[in-house]
C-alpha cells in the first residue's frame, strides 16, 4: 500500500482521491477528471491515469491569443 504523498502520477496507475489531492497541492499541474466537480469528495475513490502531456494551449480571453502553458497535465478517469 502507497502512503498518501506521491512525487509522480504513471499512466495506468491507479491512485485514491485522497493521493491525487496531496500531489495537486505540492505540484504544479493540471488534472483533468472524467467527473467533474466530485473528483476530491470521496477520498478513497480510485482514479486511473489515462494520458499524460508535458504542456497544452490556453486562449486568452484578456488578448484574444493562445499561449502553449509549459505544465504537466494529466486526464484520470473513476475506477
Amino acid at each position: 500500500m502507497r502512503h498518501d504523498q506521491i512525487n509522480t502520477l504513471k499512466p495506468g496507475e491507479h491512485y485514491k482521491a485522497k493521493e491525487l489531492d496531496s500531489f495537486v497541492s505540492t505540484t504544479d499541474i493540471v488534472l483533468l477528471a472524467s467527473n467533474a466537480s466530485q473528483l476530491f469528495s470521496d477520498p478513497e475513490r480510485e482514479y486511473k491515469v489515462i494520458h499524460e502531456v508535458d504542456g497544452f494551449f490556453e486562449h486568452s480571453a484578456k488578448d484574444g491569443e493562445k499561449y502553449f502553458r509549459d505544465k504537466r497535465a494529466y486526464v484520470i478517469e473513476k475506477v
